[in-house]
């Protein structure tokens, strides 16, 4: 048996000391999953200028920074909450991605807020909850099936944007159809979006706990997940857009070049609601394909998303279930959509609060030098459920 270095026992106890830390930390961390890495003041980064901690504390930091770079990568990809191996796996293969992988996550959770936010299920998060949305990740809804295309998507928005813009070191823009000539005659140039990299690196990262679940006995849902995922990505694919410049004397646009962009995430997710009011439900009972559970059952479109159990109504709190119920929303008396009144109440009737506001107004410029305005009083009806 080979003999032991000081060192070599230092470091073995620092790993083991941090590993059972971050082991304890984690005991009450049950339904993490990597959205939670969208929730503000959660998100995790690489350190750049120093070597990794454990390193130092063992007394053998890296002299190459790089290599401390990657030390760095391995502890925090380690340590972070709800990831797989394969999720870790990808953090530590490629480090810059992380912080993209963080900002892909915030903008599908704050679109999915914004596309819910005159609805009975308003889309509502929670920053003490690693599940990110607790109970409605888990029922198999019409609404899971939107957060996890919506998140899906938002990691591949993310990742292509942080490729055309030199944040990572994994990717850059797409230069592959560069000073191509098309026979409408045009032609490649610019620098399109990397959408090919972002989806690879998102069927990579995003479908790895699925993958890792899908010989298990919850199979259709780890289906109806992989399904609702690629849809997301099918999204922001569908949207991509193209755009051009003119070359020639007085803008005569003798010369035109081209190149792809992607959409905003908000077109993106005006996109997924109108898939999420036509998404389809699906048997519970699948085997290797998705197929609808009632009429003709012909396998369901990439861009279509699935669910597998109706949603419930949302309007009562039900805490065991993660529903908040519509008490104390606020409603529009006047309106035709769903933030209606009798609609958001769910038949409970609202109450209704007047709110006056001072405010100034008529103001006028005073030679020299002041405005004069007058004070004027606002009233406003407030309407809230019951």
């Amino acid at each position: 048996m080979g003999k032991i270095m000081p060192t070599e026992l230092m470091r073995e106890s620092v790993l083991t000391i941090s590993i059972l830390y971050t082991f304890m930390s984690l005991l009450t961390i049950v339904h993490a999953n990597w959205m939670y890495l969208g929730i503000a003041n959660h998100a995790p980064k690489i350190p750049e200028d120093q070597p990794a901690e454990l390193m130092q504390l063992a007394g053998d930091a890296p002299e190459d920074p790089n290599d401390a770079i990657a030390n760095s990568a391995r502890a925090v990809c380690s340590a972070l909450p709800g990831l797989v191996a394969q999720q870790i796996e990808v953090c530590q293969h490629y480090p810059d991605t992380l912080k993209a992988v963080s900002e892909g996550a915030r903008r599908g959770i704050r679109e999915c807020q914004y596309q819910f936010r005159h609805e009975r299920w308003n889309c509502t998060t929670r920053e003490d909850d690693y599940s990110v949305f607790g109970y409605t990740l888990q029922r198999g809804s019409r609404e899971t099936a939107f957060i996890y295309a919506v998140t899906s998507a938002g990691v591949v928005h993310a990742i292509t944007q942080a490729c055309s813009s030199g944040a990572l070191n994994e990717c850059s823009c797409d230069l592959s159809k560069q000073g191509r000539t098309t026979p409408e005659g045009w032609k490649w140039g610019g620098c399109s979006d990397n959408l090919k990299f972002g989806v690879q690196f998102s069927r990579k990262f995003v479908d790895a706990p699925e993958k890792s679940k899908q010989w298990e006995s919850k199979n259709v849902r780890s289906l109806m997940n992989l399904h609702n995922n690629e849809a997301g990505r099918q999204a922001v694919s569908h949207l991509m857009r193209m755009q051009c410049r003119c070359h020639g004397v007085s803008g005569s646009c003798e010369l035109k070049t081209c190149w792809k962009n992607v959409p905003t995430f908000s077109q993106v997710g005006d996109y997924l609601k109108k898939k999420y009011q036509k998404s389809v439900q699906v048997p519970v009972k699948q085997q290797k394909r998705l197929r609808r559970k009632s009429g003709r059952k012909f396998p369901v479109g990439k861009q279509e998303l699935v669910h597998i159990r109706k949603s419930p109504d949302y309007c009562e709190s039900d805490t065991e279930k993660g529903i908040l119920g519509t008490t104390g929303r606020l409603c529009n008396k006047t309106s035709d959509g769903p933030d209606r009144c009798s609609i958001l109440c769910c038949g409970r009737g609202f109450n209704t609060k007047v709110v006056k506001k001072v405010e100034r107004c008529q103001c006028k410029f005073i030679w020299c030098c002041y405005v004069k305005c007058k004070p004027c009083i606002t009233r406003t009806d407030i309407h809230t459920c019951k």
